[in-house]
């Protein structure tokens, strides 16, 4: 369940937590990251993304969550030097305590709180659909060095097929049937707000004054049982899905979850036996990512 701002004060509260605690966890969306900026599927960025790995870049990521992209750029380009925002003051606070390497910094994508001419590149996961796209592109070009490299990825329409233990049971259909609907929708938090197509986003970063701009995308296939996964990351994927859906029931924040949260661990603790004991699922999830690339002049 979403609440709405009047509720939970958001108006009047200094701490910018909307996020983290009404709209997705820090776990889930941490693990979920960690997996599709794992280090094997580095080549499918690499190419779009188009750095020297090797030069002394200044990279600033936009809207970095509990920083797994940030984390993983500072493998990826091991001589950048990385700035990481974020408005969510708990996703800072996590992304401090679990990732070395990287600076991280409370920091408003419509505001950027840094001077003219600062970094050679800019990098956002799932944020241009948030926010207006003059302010978006324009703030970016205006931190950004001249030939400075901007990188927009955007989550696309992906697929899931569930294993057979993992589908919705009717005690849980029940408890999601009971849960009110919330008075105000996604808008008043300024999500999605902005979506953009495949062909509009390259051509709204053109218009907004980038040049150069090409696309590209990264497939990732996260099935827990296919041989080319070890068993470390074969049961990240299962623990990624069992957080997002723990997470998901706290959010309504009702004093009843606790039995659904026991029916959730039940699910998730029944896939990891089989997984163990080599009784495979074929439960899959594939995520697409577009990766739009420009150039300021």
């Amino acid at each position: 369940m979403i609440k709405s701002l009047q509720e939970i004060g958001f108006a009047e509260a200094n701490m910018n937590t909307v996020w983290s605690e009404h709209v997705q966890g820090i776990m889930t969306l941490y693990l979920s990251r960690k997996l599709r900026f794992d280090d094997m599927f580095f080549g499918q960025y690499k190419n779009s993304f188009d750095l020297d790995r090797s030069a002394c870049l200044k990279i600033l990521e936009i809207g970095c969550g509990p920083g797994a992209l940030a984390e993983s750029l500072h493998r990826w380009y091991p001589n950048a030097h990385i700035t990481a925002i974020d408005r969510d003051s708990n996703f800072i606070s996590f992304a401090k305590a679990n990732i070395a390497g990287v600076d991280f910094m409370e920091g408003d994508a419509m505001e950027l709180p840094f001077e003219d001419n600062s970094f050679d590149v800019t990098i956002s996961n799932t944020v241009q659909e948030h926010i207006e796209p003059t302010v978006f592109w324009g703030e970016q070009r205006r931190v950004l060095k001249s030939g400075g490299v901007c990188l927009c990825l955007s989550a696309r329409k992906g697929l899931r097929c569930a294993a057979p233990c993992l589908e919705t049971t009717e005690k849980e259909k029940v408890f999601w049937e009971s849960v009110p609907q919330p008075e105000d929708d996604l808008e008043e938090f300024s999500v999605c707000r902005f979506p953009k197509s495949e062909s509009e986003i390259p051509a709204s970063m053109e218009e907004n004054g980038f040049t150069n701009v090409t696309t590209g995308y990264a497939i990732i296939d996260l099935t827990p049982d296919a041989l080319k996964y070890p068993g470390q990351m074969a049961e990240l994927m299962i623990e990624a899905m069992r957080k997002n859906d723990i997470e998901a029931v706290q959010s309504v924040r009702s004093g009843h979850t606790d039995d659904i949260i026991s029916v959730i661990n039940s699910k998730y603790d029944e896939r990891i036996r089989l997984y163990r004991e080599g009784i495979k699922q074929w439960d899959t999830t594939v995520s697409v990512t577009m990766i739009i690339r420009g150039m300021k002049q």
